[in-house]
């Protein structure tokens, strides 16, 4: 099972993602932690996104895609995996379907969790606040104007990627403002359809 989920920041795709690691056993696979495990294990890869970081700048969509085609060559990932915020751009979701290709695997579905703007801002003040109560720290993304700031960028970039895997007849969509299990659920039925 290989898929992607789609949708704006606060959408909930890391917590269905961690759902469907426990039900399926396939990784999550998020470009943030990829990154650091290569910089961290010093890999060829993992040392030339060290030094662009290094020098406070953006990794290139050339060292993020060899950062998820080394990452998916792992043993864990030889039955399937999640993709997690990557592909971001046209560019990326190009990078996907050669790097697929050249293993002789593709992707099975493409998840877009279908949610509303306003509401989406209510969740992270709400998410800031819970972090708050409980003593944990607030992400810095979780302010509404960061926040509003991040969203624009995901219309301007990623929302495009919804058409392009429309096109190939991959994506689905599922409402990503009913309730975390009823969106789980609905997730699990694309899954079960895509692996037949």
């Amino acid at each position: 099972m290989r898929l992607i989920l789609l949708g704006p920041p606060g959408a909930g795709k890391g917590t269905q993602a961690q759902r469907l690691v426990e039900k399926h056993g396939i990784p999550q696979l998020s470009t943030g932690d990829m990154l650091r495990a290569a910089v961290q294990a010093g890999t060829e890869v993992g040392k030339r996104a060290k030094a662009v970081m290094d020098a406070g700048e953006l990794v290139s969509d050339a060292i993020v895609n060899a950062i998820v085609a080394e990452r998916i060559d792992q043993p864990d990932c030889a039955k399937g995996f999640i993709l997690d915020g990557y592909p971001r751009t046209l560019v990326q979701a190009d990078a996907v379907e050669a790097m697929l290709a050249e293993r002789g695997i593709a992707l099975d579905t493409v998840i877009e969790l279908v949610v509303d703007d306003k509401a989406l801002v209510g969740r992270i003040v709400k998410r800031a606040e819970d972090a708050k109560a409980a003593g944990q720290p607030v992400r810095k993304d979780d302010n509404p104007a960061v926040f509003e700031e991040r969203l624009r960028e995901y219309y301007k970039k990623t929302a495009p990627l919804i058409g392009y895997y429309y096109a190939k007849g991959k994506l689905r969509t599922v409402d990503g403002m009913a309730s975390i299990d009823a969106v789980t659920a609905e997730i699990g039925k694309v899954v079960a359809a895509a692996a037949k």
